[in-house]
């Protein structure tokens, strides 16, 4: 069976995603695995099987951990995060991309004693970004379209809750946005 098939989705003990962009997910065999080593609940199974000599299993398609796991208090200042940060939107035409799309932009240069920080680095894309070039933005005639900041955790699992997966099974829908208002 592929690896990439049936994966399960991954909860903290209080039922909620251990982050949702990306989604956190294992392969059906890790959750098997944490199963036996009662690391985590099944919530929910798909309806597949798997056979040992003595005994047949559902995959499960939902587990969540035993143990809570803290959220990192500082997120880490990664390009990804970044990205995510700003909502993978060019800071300067304000259009969406993927990350591969992306590129970083010091808005005070490097060469000019920029830092590589939460507060001097912004998304944008590659033309936004040439067409700055290593210019402060009073010398151009770009607008920033809005300021960076330092995120918090939970800034960012906001924004990764506005980035569906590309796959979302059935059984998870429950988990995912159990927090969302409903309608009438």
């Amino acid at each position: 069976m592929d690896k990439s098939i049936n994966p399960s989705l991954v909860l903290n003990a209080d039922f909620r995603p251990l982050s949702y962009y990306p989604l956190s997910l294992c392969s059906w065999q890790d959750a098997i695995k944490s199963v036996f080593l009662d690391r985590v609940s099944v919530i929910e199974s798909y309806e597949e099987e798997v056979h040992s000599p003595s005994t047949t299993f559902k995959l499960p398609s939902v587990i969540a951990l035993k143990d809570y796991v803290k959220c990192l208090r500082k997120p880490a200042f990664t390009r990804f995060n970044v990205f995510l940060r700003d909502n993978f939107c060019c800071q300067y035409c304000n259009q969406k991309f993927s990350a591969n799309d992306l590129t970083f932009d010091h808005i005070t240069p490097k060469y000019l004693n920029g830092k590589t920080t939460w507060t001097n680095v912004v998304s944008a894309c590659t033309l936004c970004n040439l067409s700055k070039g290593r210019r402060l933005l009073r010398y151009t005639d770009m607008i920033l379209i809005k300021s960076p900041v330092k995120p918090t955790s939970m800034q960012l699992l906001n924004n990764g809750k506005n980035f569906p997966p590309n796959y979302l099974h059935k059984s998870w829908r429950d988990y995912l946005y159990w927090d969302t208002e409903l309608e009438n």
